[in-house]
């Protein structure tokens, strides 16, 4: 038996990356995903791979800049499976750029795709939760916040931080309903990473050398099981925290 039999997930771009391995993740622990994103081929085949593992998932497709389009996912999320208990916002636009050529239409993209988007996933999926007596939420935001050398990373910063900001809020006013919330910050070999990388190598480089454990985290075995770990009712007394899945990089304060 898994930890999370009987739980619904919802994870917000489960079609690759972060989103998939944590989806992975939770179906192995016995929790019924809602694969959500926008492109459908890349959600069946996270689906299609569940299913071979022997987990249940569906795909659901959700446009994280539409409010509607939230509205719906969490509906039919609770009409394939009943209610929801996990959510997991993982999919985001990470405005990059120095502040000078950080236009706000790319500010405003990376803020609506982000903390609004949190926001409208949170608050649509709190009746559910409250209904069946308390749910668990992770929010994935970023080490780049408490980077010492922030030149580039000024939009991005911005937008994961509101989304902290969020988490820390929610963590303090849902507790009293069973809700958990925490923020995890994650280093993974993910595609938006290796889009990183080739396009700054010398940095990615440097990135790699800086981190303690001298690797980047795997999506499912890193990320994504001690994301259900969060979820799960061993982590039961932990709630507004940040968590850097990092190998050990950042430092927050």
């Amino acid at each position: 038996m898994g930890k999370l039999d009987g739980k619904v997930a919802l994870i917000t771009g489960a079609g690759q990356g972060v989103g998939q391995g944590v989806a992975f993740a939770l179906a192995k622990e016995g929790a019924s995903v809602a694969v959500a994103g926008r492109t459908e081929s890349k959600l069946v085949v996270t689906c299609n791979e569940i299913t071979e593992r022997g987990g249940r998932a569906e795909p659901v497709l959700v446009d994280i800049a539409d409010a509607g389009s939230i509205t719906a996912a969490v509906a039919r999320t609770v009409e394939l499976f009943g209610g929801v208990d996990i959510l997991i916002n993982n999919a985001s636009l990470n405005p990059l750029g120095n502040v000078l050529d950080l236009t706000p239409e790319r500010l405003a993209d990376g803020l609506t795709s982000g903390p609004v988007a949190t926001l409208r996933t949170m608050q649509a999926c709190y009746p559910f939760m409250k209904e069946r007596g308390g749910g668990a939420i992770i929010n994935m935001v970023s080490s780049v916040a408490v980077r010492w050398d922030a030149a580039g990373y000024g939009g991005y910063a911005a937008v994961k931080e509101s989304v902290r900001a969020l988490s820390r809020a929610a963590a303090c006013e849902w507790g009293v309903d069973g809700i958990r919330v925490n923020a995890v910050a994650p280093h993974a070999s993910s595609p938006g990473l290796q889009r990183w990388a080739d396009a700054r190598p010398e940095e990615a480089a440097a990135f790699v050398a800086g981190i303690p454990l001298r690797r980047i985290g795997d999506c499912e075995t890193d990320i994504g099981t001690a994301v259900a770990f969060l979820v799960g009712p061993d982590a039961a007394y932990l709630t507004g925290a940040t968590i850097p899945l990092d190998g050990g990089q950042s430092r927050w304060g």
